[in-house]
């Protein structure tokens, strides 16, 4: 077994233990694995034990590893900021969307989707602790951008993504994530039919798993720590 299978299969043990404690089925949750700074060899070994859906925040790397990579069945996720000019191939060659947290950059993908390719699976982003230095649509404003995005022809809104600032225990975490579960169940009380509530990464999945997350994003708990050199520049 490889350092990546073993990893993956010590992530799937605390999940199911996650999902236990708090009364969920392990199909509940999806995991999705970070491999930004990796290489497609990393992603490769990954997929060899069992690992399908990848997320990446860097395009251009992620383009390299989508090429490199197209005879897996591989699903990709874009889980990284997407400016204007780079709507084009995200549309193109993404699966999925987590970040969408502005109707301009939802339009553009929305064009720019491919017509032979199944609509792009998208959620929005929400800043929903107010951290100053992250990204995302204010709470406030979470509705009537799911709206707009949901009557868009080619993108299917799938649900909500948030990344808060790091808590200093569970409960405080457990906290956090339950105002984005209330934001999702308030969304889908106007019949939004939103299912996926993307949040929880290494350090926090239990609290995010307790809290009502349907899919978990770890990249460090499976590839290893990330090291100032291998970190690619924004794209």
């Amino acid at each position: 077994m490889t350092m990546i299978a073993d990893n993956l299969h010590r992530i799937h043990t605390r999940m199911a233990q996650a999902c236990a404690s708090s009364g969920r089925t392990p199909e509940s949750v999806t995991l999705l694995a970070v491999s930004k700074t990796f290489g497609a060899d990393a992603v490769a070994q990954a997929h060899a034990a069992g690992q399908n859906a990848f997320g990446e925040n860097y395009i251009q790397e992620a383009l390299e590893k989508i090429a490199t990579l197209r005879a897996l069945p591989l699903q990709w996720h874009c889980i990284g900021p997407i400016q204007s000019n780079k709507t084009r191939p995200v549309a193109a060659h993404f699966d999925w969307v987590h970040t969408v947290d502005r109707l301009k950059i939802a339009q553009r993908l929305s064009e720019q989707r491919p017509a032979h390719l199944a609509a792009l699976q998208v959620c929005i982003q929400v800043n929903v602790d107010g951290g100053p230095t992250k990204s995302g649509v204010a709470p406030s404003e979470a509705m009537a951008l799911a709206q707009a995005v949901a009557a868009l022809p080619r993108l299917r809104l799938r649900g909500l993504m948030c990344i808060p600032e790091p808590a200093p225990d569970f409960v405080a975490a457990c906290a956090v994530f339950a105002r984005a579960r209330a934001l999702f169940d308030q969304i889908n009380s106007v019949g939004m039919g939103l299912d996926t509530l993307s949040m929880g990464m290494s350090a926090d999945l239990e609290a995010a798993i307790a809290s009502g997350s349907t899919m978990v994003r770890v990249g460090s708990a499976i590839f290893g720590s990330r090291t100032a050199s291998s970190v690619s520049p924004a794209a």
